[in-house]
Formats: C-alpha cells, sequence, structure tokens
C-alpha cells in the first residue's frame, strides 16, 4: 500500500440501507467501501458489511479513521431512519453527489470491464450522444448489462456499432481499453505481417497437438461494424471480400462457400475439419446482435 497503508474496518449491519439504491453512491462520497466479514471478495451474510477507508495515501492515520469513525456514524443514522419508514434523502452527502440517471443500469453484481469502468457520472454524460450512424451508449453496454459474467473469469462487457463509437464513447471506451488490453490511448500498434520473424511452431510434437489456427479480425472502413450493421451493409462487406478474394494465387486461392447455399452435411463437415463456426449460441453474442440475419451475408473461403 501507498501512504499510511491503514485500513479501520467496522462490522455493521445494514439490512434497509445496503438495499438503497444509492447505496455505493453513498459509500463513495464518503471515501469508505465494503466487503463482506470473511474478508476480500466476500459478500455480506445477513445485511452485516466490512466498512471501512478507502483512502490511504494522502492522509493521516487519525484522519483516516476519522473518517470512518463519521462515515459509521452516520449509517447509523440512516439505517435507524429507514427503520421508521422515513426518507434519507436530506441525510446524503452533497459532496461531490450527482443524482443518477434513472435508465442507469444495476450493475452492483456484475463482473466484466464495462461495469467496473462505467459511472453514474460517465452514463449521464455519454448516454445522450450518438454516434452519427446512430449508434448510442445503452447499445454498446447492453451485453454487459444482459450477462454478469462470471467472479473468476472477467468480460469486456461493450461493443463498438461503428469506428466513431470510439471517439463518441471515448470517456468509457478508452479505461476498458486500457484495463482488459494495458495499452493507453497514447500507445502506438505495431504491426508485423512477416511469418519469417516467427521462432519454432513448426516443431510442436503431432502426438499432443491436434489442431492450430491464426485467427485475425478486420473491419472496412465506411461500413458499421457487426453489432450495428445493417442487412444491406453485411451483403456490402460480403460483397467487398469476395472481390477481393477472387485475386488471390498461388497457395492462397480457393473459393467462398455462401452457408446459405451449404447442405447441413457440408456444414458439418467443415465445423469437424475445424473450418467453420456453428451459429453463434453465446448469450455475449446474442445479447450484442451478432447473430442477427443468420446465416445471410456468412460464408466461408476455404
Amino acid at each position: 500500500n501507498l501512504g499510511t497503508g491503514l485500513r479501520a474496518g467496522v462490522h455493521i449491519k445494514l439490512l434497509l440501507l445496503s438495499k438503497n439504491e444509492n447505496f455505493e453512491k453513498i459509500l463513495k462520497s464518503l471515501r469508505l467501501q465494503k466487503r463482506g466479514t470473511g474478508g476480500v471478495d466476500t459478500a455480506s451474510v445477513g445485511g452485516v458489511f466490512d466498512i471501512s477507508n478507502s483512502d490511504r495515501l494522502g492522509f493521516s492515520e487519525v484522519e483516516l479513521v476519522q473518517k470512518v469513525v463519521d462515515g459509521v456514524k452516520l449509517l447509523v443514522r440512516m439505517e435507524k431512519t429507514l427503520e421508521r419508514k422515513l426518507l434519507i434523502d436530506n441525510l446524503i452527502p452533497a459532496r461531490g453527489w450527482i443524482p443518477r440517471d434513472p435508465n442507469y443500469p444495476d450493475l452492483s453484481n456484475h463482473n466484466n470491464h464495462m461495469a467496473k469502468q462505467l459511472t453514474p457520472e460517465i452514463y449521464t454524460k455519454l448516454a445522450p450522444l450518438k454516434t452519427p450512424n446512430g449508434f448510442t451508449l445503452d447499445r454498446a453496454i447492453q451485453t454487459g448489462v444482459d450477462n454478469p459474467g462470471h467472479p473468476f473469469i472477467m468480460t469486456v462487457g461493450m461493443v463498438a456499432g461503428d469506428e466513431e463509437s470510439y471517439d463518441v464513447f471515448a470517456d468509457l471506451f478508452d479505461p476498458v481499453i486500457e484495463a482488459r488490453h494495458s495499452f493507453k490511448k497514447t500507445d502506438n500498434h505495431q504491426t508485423d505481417l512477416d511469418p519469417t520473424h516467427l521462432v519454432g511452431g513448426d516443431d510442436l510434437d503431432p502426438n499432443y497437438v491436434l489442431s492450430s489456427r491464426v485467427r485475425t479480425g478486420r473491419s472496412i472502413k465506411g461500413f458499421c461494424l457487426p453489432p450495428f450493421c445493417s442487412r444491406a451493409e453485411r451483403k456490402g462487406v460480403e460483397k467487398v471480400v469476395t472481390k477481393a478474394l477472387e485475386n488471390m494465387t498461388g497457395d492462397l486461392k480457393g473459393k467462398y462457400y455462401p452457408l446459405s447455399n451449404m447442405t447441413e452435411e457440408e456444414q458439418q463437415q467443415l465445423i469437424d475439419d475445424h473450418f467453420l463456426f456453428d451459429k453463434p449460441v453465446s448469450p455475449l453474442l446474442l445479447a450484442s446482435c451478432m447473430a442477427r440475419d443468420w446465416p445471410e451475408a456468412r460464408g466461408i473461403y476455404h
């Protein structure tokens, strides 16, 4: 820990306040944090929380303990007020307080990068915005809202609908990308498509390595991305790609097979040979609208 490293904790029962929609915001405004009484990453049992100071750096030991003392006193007062079936609005600290947009999603049980980075302030700022194509913040985060994730598997939780999404919603995309890839907005991505720079890979033991695949994803400028593209755009992408593939020569020469014209037997054979994937069934892909109009304008070049 930086600073004092001091943590003052109090086990406190907040049966009613913990159910209040502003509970997380109240704790944040008081510079307090919560966890279960069993330690880090444990959940509350019976409405009992371990409340402690969230600050470590920039405050003295006495100041940090005082924050906990004063904050816990206020939390107890709020709990007692709710027990009398009264409102606590006038007790909520005004400092740093921003009313939550009624459309703000409940992400309290979510484990994805979007949920970790999205705040009511960011949502209020970005929710009214649209890209020139009409893509919105709510469309971008829907897959992360619908899929809370797994406690031990951190998913991304959002998608871009078009190229402009990364600029219009940069206040959310930038921290999510940095958290997922450890890549800052000011960093420069390096490209190297020369296979001769690889070391090894052709000496893998076939008794253990059954198959291998190198996959990449590319988008075409001027078309919306899969979560938001129209049927016409998807057909347009297919037309551009197939025309380019016609120019392939040598060991890259092949044939494009539209899924819509394949028999079930042909599809299954390509799936068994690890060349073709089945229709998307992942909740992550479905919630981000990636499987619309399947199998129209989908295919495989082989």
